[in-house]
């Protein structure tokens, strides 16, 4: 299940549920254990957040693909 993948990429970095929740996120702890203990769904917007933090794609936090390496991005008109 992809929320072990989501958990091993924060300990990878050696962070706590907290420090994520707050300094990434900008939610309460108990939001974000809720996102990794599959208590509510993760929006979108969490997946590509974390996604940036990590450098990771989304793909591979939700396991769609076993390789870690972010998509180019996409330039956007403005």
């Amino acid at each position: 299940m992809f929320l072990q993948r989501l958990k091993d990429l924060r300990e990878d970095k050696d962070k706590t549920q907290k420090e994520i929740a707050e300094e990434v996120l900008h939610c309460q702890r108990t939001v974000y254990r809720r996102y990794e203990r599959a208590e509510h769904a993760i929006p979108a917007w969490v997946v590509a957040t974390l996604a940036d933090y990590y450098g990771v794609s989304a793909d591979y936090i939700l396991e769609l693909t076993d390789d870690p390496k972010p998509y180019k991005r996409i330039q956007r008109k403005k």
